[in-house]
């Protein structure tokens, strides 16, 4: 999604489109595999999703994350639609992510860290609990380098939109 100098919103769909598998093939580096044993993160979903969408939004200059972009990703918080996943040191916000959800497909918007690891054990969380919860498609949009180590497949449009029909269909509980 984008915003344009008029405030209109753009939607973008890929080809290819960027999924991370729930299955087998979600792919946990071993150094991060380190870090989850020792477990220095606490988990949270959804304790301060606004805040999380901001410090996405100030990872990059220009973002697309605008204040009309947060103000309607809120809404859908308070609807129930989109979550956040959040990693914490000492209590203290380190790191996290944010997407919406519908049915069984969850669409994963950004993510941002202020601690190294911190936003990769919240994928990790946010993994374990779309398989726990029965769902079917993790949507990561495109592949990027920090995304790819966890098994990051492309799949063309056609493929895509037959996994998102049997995703949406399905009653899943975030």
């Amino acid at each position: 999604m984008a915003v344009g100098k008029r405030g209109d919103i753009g939607w973008f769909s890929p080809d290819p489109r960027a999924i991370i598998p729930l299955d087998e093939r979600f792919h946990v580096p071993h150094g991060l595999r380190r870090v989850l044993k020792k477990q220095p993160f606490e988990i949270t979903v959804d304790r301060e999703f606004e805040v999380v969408m901001r410090a996405c939004a100030k990872r990059h200059e220009g973002t697309w994350i605008s204040d009309e972009i947060v103000e309607s990703y809120c809404n859908l918080h308070r609807r129930g639609f989109a979550h956040s996943v959040e990693a914490r040191l000492d209590g203290q916000l380190a790191g996290g992510l944010y997407g919406v959800h519908i049915g069984g497909a969850f669409f994963g918007e950004s993510m941002f860290h202020r601690a190294t690891d911190a936003s990769k054990v919240a994928l990790v969380a946010l993994v374990e609990r779309l398989r726990t919860g029965g769902f079917a498609l993790l949507d990561t949009q495109w592949t990027t380098p920090h995304l790819a180590q966890f098994g990051t497949l492309e799949i063309p449009r056609r493929d895509y939109l037959r996994l998102l029909r049997k995703a949406v269909a399905l009653d899943c509980k975030f």
